[in-house]
């Protein structure tokens, strides 16, 4: 069975904008960039990490018909509203459905919101 390569971005729009966002962690609010989405991705963390360059890219990439991707904001629908990034789709973060996610499983995935979480 394929699965769906899914990656997380979660301090990408705090880079963008300001203001809160989704639920808030433990740790704080700053993530450190990962290198690139294999550094990011440990035992522990089924989840890898892009860094902003390399979702731009891969947003060049899509744009261009080379990939297919799919990016979702998990920030709060007030924040969304405010600015986020081009071609985004909101989701609410404890609430997505199989009904919001693309059906073509080759679609990458890229998550976001204001802060680690």
């Amino acid at each position: 069975m394929r699965t769906r390569p899914t990656l997380s971005l979660c301090w990408a729009l705090g880079l963008l904008l300001l203001g809160g966002g989704c639920q808030k962690s433990d740790q704080g609010s700053k993530a450190k960039p990962a290198e690139s989405i294999a550094e990011a991705a440990s035992p522990q963390e089924a989840f890898g990490r892009l860094t902003v360059d390399e979702l731009v890219a891969k947003m060049a990439e899509a744009k261009a018909g080379t990939l297919k991707l799919a990016v979702f904001d998990n920030n709060g629908r007030d924040t969304f509203n405010q600015g986020h990034l081009p071609g985004a789709t909101w989701v609410q973060y404890d609430e997505i459905k199989p009904s919001d996610l693309p059906t073509d499983k080759d679609t990458q995935l890229v998550f976001y919101c204001y802060n680690e979480h």
